[in-house]
């Protein structure tokens, strides 16, 4: 790539800063058309995702939030709220894809500056700001040099990504205990039947197919101790697990599940600790397989799912008596299916994963090709 000129531009020329209406989480509803964006640095500012509450305090897509107590800027990709203590930051300037990822990196070097003032004068401090952009012999910003920038680092990056895939795909193969993805006549069969409603299906409750439904303990932030426990909360970042800790809180077994206040469901295949607003369910009489596991995790959750929020918030106790579909042979729950077709569900996402770097590694070389020629 040759080489830029450079110009100084204050950022306030290229961008507004703004409030966001905000409000607390009590207010989501369910559903995930938007963004609940916070001030954490986790999980790209997202608390959780919420269904539409009102006009009002809507922020659209197309712009960066900026969280006040870690200063990370992270461009919002559809429409989104805002918690306390959250900026939005407004491009004065069309910007394309690769244009948005290099500004994206451009704004987070200003982390340290923004961190270092006042909140009361972040906005100040940002807006006068002076950075370093490429530019064309007119001044103008060069906006072809920030994609074709990226699109290099892109390919570079594919090109790494090319060399260790094959490692990493009989690496995961390995740990899943399979030979390649390949479905077996048995796991295509199993998915015919699932396709074509050829399976017979049951209602369980929970209670028959768990021994053990337990909720957590309360164990409040400030009293937890670090330590290598992971400890699981209401949410769906990381799964739940907030924090890793070493207090003498009741530990649970391996091969569980568990479902939060809002019905998210996870599979456990660690030992684990839970707060008192998310429930564990396991079975110490009969040894599931991990596969199974899984897919009685799939059946709950698509059971539970827009079922409760905080106006109306699940507690296992409460669920004893609730149902799940399962598929059934001679009146049982067929075991051997559900775990052929998880079989073949892994499969299938492991060769869309395949293919999916396969493609995009194919894009990114014809982008290199095409930048070589014009040069």
């Amino acid at each position: 790539m040759q080489e830029a000129k450079w110009g100084e531009f204050k950022l306030g020329d290229l961008f507004d800063i703004k409030n966001t209406l905000s409000f607390n989480k009590e207010k989501l509803t369910v559903g995930n058309q938007y963004d609940y964006v916070t001030r954490t640095s986790q999980n790209q500012g997202i608390l959780i995702e919420t269904g539409y509450i009102n006009k009002e305090n809507l922020n659209s897509s197309g712009n960066w939030s900026l969280g006040l107590l870690q200063m990370d800027f992270f461009y919002r990709q559809k429409p989104w709220y805002a918690g306390q203590f959250v900026r939005k930051i407004v491009p004065k300037i069309q910007l394309k894809k690769n244009s948005v990822l290099y500004f994206t990196a451009l704004l987070n070097k200003q982390k340290q500056n923004l961190l270092s003032v006042l909140v009361r004068d972040v906005d100040k401090t940002f807006l006068n700001t002076i950075v370093q952009l490429p530019i064309l012999k007119d001044g103008q910003i060069d906006f072809d040099f920030m994609e074709n920038f990226i699109a290099e680092l892109e390919a570079e990056r594919i090109a790494e990504l090319e060399a260790e895939r094959i490692a990493e795909l009989e690496a995961y193969l390995s740990v899943t205990g399979l030979k390649d993805y390949t479905l077996t006549k048995e796991e295509q069969q199993a998915l015919d039947y699932f396709e074509s409603d050829q399976i017979k299906f049951g209602k369980y409750a929970y209670s028959t197919i768990f021994n053990k439904i337990i909720q957590g303990r309360r164990l409040k932030k400030d009293d937890q101790i670090p330590g290598k426990i992971p400890f699981v909360m209401a949410g769906i970042t990381n799964t739940g697990v907030i924090n890793y800790i070493s207090n003498p809180v009741a530990i649970f077994p391996r091969n569980s599940i568990t479902i939060d206040i809002f019905g998210n469901t996870f599979y456990r295949n660690y030992t684990f600790g839970a707060g008192d607003d998310t429930g564990v369910y396991w079975n110490d009489n009969v040894n599931y397989s991990k596969k199974i596991m899984l897919y009685l995790t799939a059946s709950i959750r698509k059971s539970l799912v827009g079922k409760f929020s905080y106006g109306k918030k699940l507690r296992s106790s409460r669920s004893l008596n609730f149902k799940i579909l399962l598929p059934i042979q001679s009146n049982i729950p067929n075991y051997q299916a559900m775990e052929t077709f998880i079989s073949a569900i892994q499969k299938l996402v492991i060769k869309d994963v395949v293919l999916y770097a396969n493609q995009k590694i194919a894009a990114t070389k014809m982008v290199v090709q095409s930048e070589n020629n014009k040069n």
